[in-house]
Formats: structure tokens, C-alpha cells, sequence
């Protein structure tokens, strides 16, 4: 193929009066642009990569030297060989560009707006560095969070769960007969997770439970959309209130978050909470992180695409007057690097309990009641009428059964709807397993329906694992002492 000489070619760029006015301003306008510029540089990093594949010659032929002109003349509208794009790199604190044929030319001005157009072509001279950067890129989207769910069983220096399983069933069989262990020695506080603030009952119903069997229960009121460290400084001063008042030692769970943002205050500030708490029992929370989270807040991922970030940033910052670290918080990078610098405490008991979501036909019918509707008496005013009461419910079971579905198509996981199994146990903790379909929303929220014959309900289990945990206390406390004689 006949083509001038760069000489020529750069002696013709100098001479072109036109490039040297209207049409170098208008490239480098062109390239000012950011979303005009990463599309010139995708087209033609694309169409250097696919002529190399069909043509079968490598990047340093003939034709591959034509191609990169091309590019260039693409975006700068000059052509420029790739030879003289290799040694304008090496050149660039110099007024002088050396080309092909050992010629050089005084480029000025015109030179350095030559070598600022080439960067483009000048990163991906092969096209194979575009190809495997795509291929990487859809790999990401596709594995999504498939390579972090349960990676605390394959981090190092974690200690081994101890399933015990059996003994809550046994508890909580003692329970439903009336049988009751929890002592009014300790205080319970219950820590709801995300978006508590906006669901009035939400562990109203197990406070009740508790306060009726002569046991001090408290339900820590904090911001449910603050960041992980925010609340854990706020779960610190409310233990050291409660115990300070009480001169009790506290007996924490934690639900979704909350149990996150407790074992957060536990890690953070143990050596102010060592005497004060005596254990923490995480309830379905995503201590390890979550895939919902990470898949719609990382880059690279599905909400990438649908811009589920931006919706998410407005739902919980202008919305729910909230910060989005709640939920980035969640992701599977933020847990990794919180856990590995703040790890739990190795001599606090913790006791973590999760399950599966079902997904039947009653399921998808379950309404959750997460609040009430009062409205005015019917009745005239000099009665002493109560305001009537309205159930609003919520089909939360619907949706976390849908969720569940998600995870277990895309993952191959089983999970409660927003955490999976092997994310929501704490190395070292002693674990519960039940095989009872339970979703996430199911321990805060009752139904209007009862439960079904032979089942305990939220409460009940609630007292189960905090007996639970006193029991996992004392075997601890014990093993303390002798180890101390």
C-alpha cells in the first residue's frame, strides 16, 4: 500500500492551514468532552483489536501501523504512523519529534497537540489488552458476589463454630411449656437493625413478652441508617447507661444490623464494656456482609447497570434522611476490612442464629404487621371511647421469599432473604441452625394470623436464644476459672 513518508506527512500537517486553525481547536474541543472522548477511544481501540484478529498479522506489521493511523485520524484527524507515536513517548520534554525515516521536524505547537491526540491509541496499541479488559469486566458482573459469600469459613486465624442447634430446640420445647430460665439479674437489650426507625413495632411485640415475665427489657433507640461506627458509639453509651442505672450487666441481641452494629461496639470498645456486658446474640445479621448490599452498591455489579446505587443514595439520604454507608457497610469489601482490623473479642460469649426463607404459597400470602393506623372515635366526644386501631401490614414475606428465590438461582445459597447462611455466622460463636422457614422480617414482625399449631413465636424464640446464651456464658466463665487455677 502506497503511503507518504511521515516526513511528508508532518510536513503537510505544518503546512495544512486549516488543521492549524479551526480544526485543531474543534479536536481538541472534541477530546474535552469526556463522553465523546471514551467513545472515540473505545471505537477505535475496538475496531484496532478486531482488524488485527481478521487480518492475522501482529500489531507491529504493516497493516497494524496503517491501523493505528487510522486511529489517530479517527481522533485527531491526522495521521500519524505508530513508529512516530513510539518515539514521540520517549520525547515528550522535547520540541523535536523524530520519525521512521531518522528525519526531524521543529513541531512547536502543532507537535504537542499531535502527541496530546495520540494518547488514546497510544494505552491500547494492542487490542487484546481492550479484549481481556472487557472479558474481565463481564466475568465481575456475572460472578457478582459468588467468590465472597462465606469467606469467613476460608479466612485464617478464625475460630470454629459450635453447632447447637439441638440444645435450642430443647429450650425452646421447655419454653412453650411454661418453663422459663431467663433471671432478672441482667438487663436484655434488644438492637433493631436497617430501617427500625420507620416500623413502630419492631421488637414491640418481645419487649411486651418480657416485661410481662418481670425481666427489664429495653429496645436501643438508634439511628437504623447511621453508619456502622456511629451506631456502635451509640449502642456504647446506651450499655453504659443501662448498666450504670441498673448496676446490672447487660444481655445484648441484635437483629440484621443491629447485631453488626452491636459486635461493632463490642470490637471497638471492649476494654470500657468488658465488665458491663455479658454476652451478644446476632440474629440473622449479615456479619460476614451481604450479596443484596454488595450487588447493588459495588461497581461492576447488576445495580450498575439499573442505576440501583442512585435510587438506593436517595431512598436512605433525601428519603429516610439517613447516611448510605448503613448500607455500604454491608458489602463484602467494608466487612473484610472492619473484621480484620476489629475482630470480636475472643472471651465474649456470642451465639448466632439463622435461617431460610420458605417459599410456598402461604408464604407469598403473609402480610406483616409493622404498624398501626389510629383513627378517631366514632363515638361522640363526652364518651370515653378509645381511638380505633388499624393494622398496617406489609407483604414482607412476599418479598423476601423473592429474594431468597434470587439468591438461590443466581448463587446457589440459602438465605433468609437478604443474608445468607454461611455469612451470618460469627467464627467462634456457638451456632443455631433450625430447620424452620423463617425470613428476615419474620423475628421483628408479627402476622395478623397465629402462628401454627406447634410452632413457637417470635418472642419464644427470642428467649430461647438468649437462654441460651446465659448457659454459653457460664460454660465459658467456667472454663476461665480453671484455666486461671
Amino acid at each position: 500500500m502506497d503511503r507518504p513518508t511521515a516526513s511528508a506527512e508532518l510536513s503537510g500537517t505544518a503546512a495544512d492551514d486549516d488543521y492549524s486553525g479551526d480544526d485543531a481547536r474543534d479536536s481538541q474541543l472534541f477530546l474535552s468532552i469526556p463522553p465523546l472522548h471514551d467513545a472515540a477511544t473505545y471505537f477505535a481501540q475496538t475496531a484496532s483489536y478486531l482488524t488485527q484478529c481478521f487480518s492475522g498479522y501482529s500489531g507491529n506489521s504493516e497493516e497494524g501501523q496503517e491501523l493505528l493511523e487510522l486511529q489517530s485520524e479517527g481522533v485527531s484527524n491526522k495521521p500519524l504512523s505508530s513508529a512516530d507515536n513510539s518515539q514521540s513517548n520517549s520525547s515528550t520534554n522535547s520540541d523535536l519529534l523524530t520519525h521512521s525515516t531518522g528525519e526531524t521536524t521543529s513541531g512547536g505547537n502543532t507537535t504537542n497537540d499531535l502527541t496530546e491526540l495520540m494518547q488514546p491509541a497510544r494505552f491500547f496499541q494492542n487490542g487484546s489488552s481492550l479484549f481481556q479488559d472487557l472479558v474481565d469486566r463481564a466475568r465481575k458482573t456475572i460472578r457478582g458476589s459468588a467468590d465472597d459469600i462465606g469467606w469467613l469459613e476460608r479466612e485464617q486465624n478464625m475460630l470454629p463454630s459450635e453447632d447447637r442447634t439441638s440444645r435450642f430446640l430443647e429450650i425452646l420445647e421447655s419454653i412453650r411449656r411454661n418453663e422459663h430460665k431467663l433471671p432478672n439479674s441482667v438487663v436484655y437489650l434488644l438492637v433493631p437493625g436497617l430501617f427500625s426507625n420507620h416500623g413502630p413495632l419492631y421488637f414491640v411485640k418481645t419487649k411486651t413478652y418480657f416485661s410481662k415475665m418481670g425481666l427489664a427489657c429495653h429496645i436501643a433507640k438508634i439511628h437504623s441508617e447511621a453508619s456502622v461506627e456511629t451506631n456502635a458509639r451509640e449502642i456504647k453509651n446506651y450499655i453504659e447507661e443501662i448498666y450504670w442505672g441498673a448496676q446490672k450487666k447487660v444481655l445484648v441481641l441484635g437483629h440484621s444490623k443491629g447485631g453488626v452494629d452491636t459486635a461493632a461496639a463490642l470490637s471497638l470498645y471492649w476494654s470500657d464494656l468488658r465488665d458491663k456486658v455479658a454476652g451478644l446474640v446476632l440474629a440473622q445479621s449479615p456479619y460476614g456482609g451481604s450479596p443484596v448490599a454488595s450487588d447493588i452498591l459495588r461497581e461492576g455489579q447488576l445495580g450498575d447497570y439499573v442505576r440501583l446505587r442512585k435510587i438506593m443514595e436517595i431512598l436512605v439520604c433525601k428519603v429516610l434522611k439517613g447516611d448510605l454507608q448503613a448500607l455500604e457497610n454491608l458489602t463484602y469489601e467494608k466487612r473484610k476490612d472492619f473484621i480484620r482490623k476489629h475482630p470480636l473479642p475472643r472471651e465474649i460469649p456470642i451465639v448466632s442464629f439463622h435461617t431460610e426463607a420458605g417459599i410456598t404459597s402461604n408464604t407469598l400470602t403473609t402480610l406483616s404487621h409493622v404498624a398501626h393506623l389510629e383513627l378517631p372515635a366514632i363515638a361522640p366526644a363526652l364518651t370515653d371511647s378509645q381511638p380505633t386501631r388499624l393494622p398496617v401490614v406489609m407483604p414482607l414475606a412476599a418479598a423476601m421469599a423473592a429474594c431468597s428465590q434470587l439468591l438461590q438461582t443466581r448463587y446457589g445459597e440459602k438465605s433468609d432473604g437478604l443474608v445468607t447462611r454461611r455469612d451470618a455466622e460469627v467464627p467462634g460463636s456457638v451456632v443455631v441452625r433450625p430447620d424452620r422457614k423463617l425470613d428476615h422480617a419474620w423475628m421483628v414482625y408479627s402476622s395478623p394470623t397465629e402462628e401454627p399449631f406447634g410452632e413457637a413465636d417470635t418472642s419464644q424464640v427470642c428467649e430461647a436464644l438468649l437462654t441460651l446464651l446465659m448457659e454459653v456464658g457460664q460454660k465459658k466463665q467456667h472454663q476461665i476459672t480453671r484455666k486461671d487455677d
